[in-house]
């Protein structure tokens, strides 16, 4: 009994040696992979900062910047190893990770997806950041375009997280990859009107918005003739193009429209239903006691 624990006393003692003799070379391999580390992030840095002013070339410098800090990283990972453990070659690393890719590639698929879909779109730039997109459901202004993952900060306040392969792989809506935007309204006016003399009118609202632009001009067309209503449709053009910009102009074009028809003597009818009640009795339709067989 004694000599087992004399021999697990030794095994310890032997392991706290040990690590006392590496404890020299794993301080300074700590401090090398923090120089690394931070000089990573300085060359990230001025990556991005050689490309803030140049919109096309934006996306790119933070692919390139992400790509040399990663890049940086890992050298400094090799040399902080190598010092720690002297034996350590970078080269049988590599020759271990090679073994074990098809595993890895398997393991870690969503991953390395959402990465290379990352990159694609950073170097092709569907969107931008501060763009305003629509994904299925989801509708906001790009925040940050990462490796991984796009967030989009929607205009109730809310972040939503996207893998990058879904947004590669589906279709997308860019409502500001443009200058200008057309808008439109469907406004329905009564059979009785007159269908020029409300266009007209429509028109001269339209015009009349500082937010419309004149150049492309608006114009008013003939949609649908409805059970109460003949449709016409309004359409205008915004510059910018943005969300806020849409809100202000739909709310000043649909109130002048309204007022300006309104004050002309235009009808702005709504659905009705017409109800008759039928008074059913012995004397106006005869006795119906016996319509339902009750066998």
């Amino acid at each position: 009994m004694n000599a087992e624990i004399s021999a697990v006393v030794d095994k310890i003692q032997g392991m706290i040696n040990g690590f006392i003799v590496l404890l020299p070379n794993i301080v300074l391999a700590l401090i090398v992979f923090a120089i690394f580390f931070f000089v990573a992030r300085t060359i990230k840095k001025v990556v991005k900062r050689l490309t803030l002013n140049r919109r096309h070339a934006r996306n790119l410098g933070m692919v390139l910047g992400r790509l040399a800090q990663g890049t940086t990283i890992l050298v400094g990972l090799f040399v902080a190893l190598s010092i720690v453990i002297p034996t350590f070659k970078a080269g049988d690393l590599i020759q271990l990770l090679g073994i074990s890719g098809v595993a890895i590639g398997f393991a870690f698929r969503d991953i390395l997806q959402n990465f290379l879909a990352g990159i694609l779109i950073l170097l092709t730039e569907p969107f931008q950041i501060d763009d305003q997109i629509v994904f299925k459901n989801f509708e906001g202004t790009v925040e940050n375009i990462e490796t991984r993952a796009t967030t989009i900060k929607t205009y109730d306040g809310r972040r939503i997280v996207i893998p990058n392969s879904e947004l590669f792989t589906n279709s997308i809506t860019v409502n500001t990859a443009f200058d200008n935007r057309r808008l439109q309204y469907d406004v329905g006016i009564g059979y009785g009107d007159d269908i020029d003399r409300a266009k007209q009118l429509m028109l001269e609202a339209m015009y009349s918005v500082n937010e419309v632009l004149k150049d492309p001009a608006p114009d008013v067309l003939v949609m649908d003739l409805a059970e109460s209503s003949v449709n016409i449709r309004v359409r205008w053009w915004i510059n910018p193009p943005r969300r806020a910009d849409d809100l202000k102009s739909r709310d000043k074009v649909i109130s002048a429209i309204k007022k300006k028809l309104v004050e002309n003597g235009i009808d702005l009818p709504y659905p009705t239903r017409q109800i008759l009640f039928h008074d059913q009795t012995q004397q106006t339709d005869g006795d119906r006691s016996g319509t339902f067989d009750t066998a």
